[in-house]
């Protein structure tokens, strides 16, 4: 959830055509990450946990992709980029690990 809440916090300096577009992407797809995890854990199988974590593994990709977009862009420096990337790389590790336990 860390990466949700940095990335509410950095798309609120961006410029106002931003917030609308992309930068909005960016946060819908970074708040479906946990919400799959939760999902899955909340069906109460080991296998729909699992498979709500590889959704999330996917889903991942979006906001990289986003990211990189805005800040080739403009929409966030490149520090701010370098950060949400690794926590993006972050989750996509927790989740990969989520998704090979076995059923």
């Amino acid at each position: 959830m860390d990466l949700v809440t940095n990335i509410y916090k950095i798309t609120q300096a961006s410029p106002k055509e931003g917030i609308y577009g992309l930068t909005s992407l960016i946060g819908r797809y970074s708040i479906s990450i946990p919400s799959n995890i939760a999902e899955g854990f909340g069906r109460k199988t080991k296998s729909d946990f699992v498979r709500f974590s590889k959704i999330s593994m996917g889903v991942l990709s979006e906001p990289q992709n986003q990211l990189r977009i805005s800040r080739n862009i403009g929409f966030f420096e490149e520090s701010e980029f370098n950060s949400l990337f690794e926590e993006t790389r972050r989750n996509r590790k927790d989740a990969f690990f989520i998704s090979t336990t076995e059923n």
